[in-house]
């Protein structure tokens, strides 16, 4: 193995881990925090809209 397939080998690697944290950073933190801010704001333009009408 020279020298550029062990950088290659490398580069593959880090990309690939790389990847693997966002993936559980967004299953994990980000998406739930969306989904509960969406449903959040869904409820309360619900009651905005009761008490105005």
């Amino acid at each position: 193995m020279d020298f550029s397939q062990f950088i290659g080998i490398l580069a593959f690697l880090m990309i690939f881990t790389i990847g693997f944290w966002l993936m559980i950073l967004l299953m994990t933190f980000i998406l739930p925090y969306w989904i509960f801010g969406a449903i959040k704001e869904k409820l309360t333009e619900g009651k905005d809209s009761k008490t105005t009408s």
